[in-house]
């Protein structure tokens, strides 16, 4: 069976469970620079730490136990360690040429986390890397410069060629699927599915696709202004397994999108939200079992099939939501008319 065969099999089955924050979990780890740094970048000249993505080379046992916890807590899909793994975002550390090698070393590591898992689990499962592949620091829609509305701080190809890169990583090192996620800019949505399609083009290798958005803000739309459903329809021709919703929001603020979303959607719908909003000193409140519960009524109305947590969720949380979901059917794949 193909990947796709395997995932499109247990989401017929029932809801799959994705896994939480990486940032969350790195910083209980408590990190300094030369941490970040290790022996190879001792003398890098610029400073590296809050580069986690650097992590997966630097301190790769670190970020695999991080995967361990979350396998142990039910996930079924585990996240790269590579949320800023390509060339612009790269630019802040001038990693540039170092971001490919991340891409493959941090689907190494979740692969090894898998293997190991199996191993100490037969019969679990089939358990998933998804390829993280993440916002840049740079936009398509949006100017950095508010007298000059028309600029742009890149191109359509720099942003393409710098996401070919990263999906050519991550295919490399042994992802299975590849998630593009956190979207607040659909225009470098459309570049990363440009080259996710180029690059499939040009190997022949086919491996499942999964989009996630972000709304960010009660007014129910991008930061780059577009609706739920324009973003929704912006992204279908992609085919993805799954299109669906994470970070910005905690479930209570999201529930009405979600619920949008599972109308609309004519492929599996993913929710993963943040453990409730950030409170004055930045840090999220929203226990494991507050956070299972929201999912659990999203659960109990049909509107989802995989689910997990993004920023403030740990092992604990992701542990919760697997169990309030675990005898909850999923959503079933609607029968929709075609308009034209």
């Amino acid at each position: 069976m193909t990947v796709k065969q395997q995932l499109t099999d247990l989401l017929e089955q029932r809801i799959v469970i994705i896994d939480g924050a990486m940032g969350t979990m790195i910083q209980r780890y408590k990190l300094e620079e030369a941490d970040y740094r290790g022996e190879r970048f001792n003398a890098w000249h610029c400073d590296l730490k809050g580069n986690n993505d650097l992590l997966s080379i630097t301190q790769p046992q670190i970020i695999k136990a991080i995967h361990r916890e979350y396998l142990e807590a039910g996930a079924d899909v585990i996240e790269t360690n590579t949320f800023s793994a390509q060339v612009i975002s790269m630019a802040d550390y001038d990693m540039q040429e170092l971001s490919y090698e991340m891409n493959v070393a941090s689907a190494r590591v979740a692969r090894e986390a898998i293997t190991e898992y199996l191993e100490a689990h037969p019969g679990a499962g089939p358990r998933f890397v998804a390829g993280a592949i993440g916002p840049m620091n740079k936009t398509l829609s949006l100017s950095p410069d508010v007298n000059n509305p028309g600029y742009r701080a890149v191109t359509f190809d720099e942003v393409s060629q710098a996401y070919f890169d990263q999906v050519k990583g991550l295919v490399e090192g042994g992802a299975d699927i590849l998630l593009v996620e956190t979207i607040f800019d659909t225009l470098n949505a459309k570049a990363a599915l440009f080259a996710i399609q180029r690059f499939f083009d040009e190997t022949g290798t086919t491996l499942p696709v999964m989009i996630s958005g972000t709304i960010t803000d009660a007014s129910g739309r991008t930061l780059s202004g577009q609706t739920l459903e324009a973003f929704y329809v912006s992204v279908a021709h992609a085919a993805p397994v799954s299109i669906g919703l994470n970070c910005a929001l905690g479930g209570a603020q999201m529930k009405p999108h979600v619920e949008e979303l599972a109308q609309i959607a004519a492929c599996y719908v993913s929710c993963y939200p943040n453990a409730g909003l950030p409170n004055a000193m930045g840090e999220y409140d929203e226990t494991p079992a507050d956070t299972a519960a929201i999912i659990a009524g999203f659960a109990r109305n049909h509107w989802i099939n995989i689910v997990g947590g993004c920023c403030g969720t740990t092992p604990d949380h992701i542990r919760a939501i697997a169990e309030a979901v675990r005898d909850i059917a999923p959503r079933l794949l609607p029968v929709l008319e075609t308009a034209l």
